[in-house]
C-alpha cells in the first residue's frame, strides 16, 4: 500500500527557457549565503588594531589561582564578582580556562571594594607601550636624594 503520492515535475519545467536563469540565481544565491556565514563568524579587529585602555588601568603580571583570587604583581588580591577578563581579540576569557597560567596585563581595580574588576591579556605590542604598574611608588613631595639622582 502506497500513502504517498509521488509527483513529478512536468516535463515543460525542465526545458523551459527560464530554467537555466533559475538554476543560475539557486546557484549564486547558495554562493552568497554560504560566504557570509564564515565573516559573520570571525573576531572583527579593533579600530587601528590597538585597544584603548582606560586611564586607571595599570599594568601588572596575573595569574589565576582560583575563580576568586589570583596574584596581581606578587600579591593575592580577590576578584570582584563581575570580573572581566578579555582576551588580546577584546573577547571574554572564560576564569577556568587560565587558571594557573600567567599572563602580562593592564588592569582596573575597584575603588570601593579593593577588587580585581577588569583585565586585559596584552599583545606584545601592547606590552611595549610604557604604563604606569602597581608596584612603582608614588609620593606627591621631593626629597634631597630625588635631586641627586637626577
Amino acid at each position: 500500500m502506497n500513502r504517498c503520492t509521488t509527483t513529478s515535475l512536468p516535463a515543460s519545467s525542465l526545458t523551459s527557457p527560464t530554467a537555466p536563469a533559475r538554476k543560475l540565481f539557486a546557484a549564486v544565491a547558495c554562493a552568497l549565503l554560504c560566504g557570509a556565514l564564515p565573516v559573520s563568524a570571525q573576531v572583527q579587529p579593533g579600530l587601528g588594531g590597538m585597544r584603548t585602555f582606560p586611564d586607571a588601568a595599570q599594568r601588572g603580571t596575573l595569574t589565576l589561582n582560583t575563580a576568586s583570587e589570583a596574584t596581581l604583581n606578587g600579591r593575592t588580591i580577590r576578584l570582584a564578582p563581575g570580573m572581566r577578563l578579555l582576551s588580546p581579540q577584546n573577547t571574554l576569557v572564560m576564569m577556568h580556562t587560565v587558571l594557573g597560567q600567567s599572563y602580562k596585563v593592564n588592569y582596573v581595580i575597584e575603588n570601593s571594594t579593593g577588587m580585581l574588576i577588569t583585565a586585559w591579556i596584552l599583545t606584545q605590542g601592547e606590552a611595549e607601550q610604557p604604563r604606569k604598574g602597581s608596584d612603582t611608588v608614588e609620593r606627591n613631595y621631593r626629597t634631597e636624594y630625588d635631586a641627586i639622582r637626577k
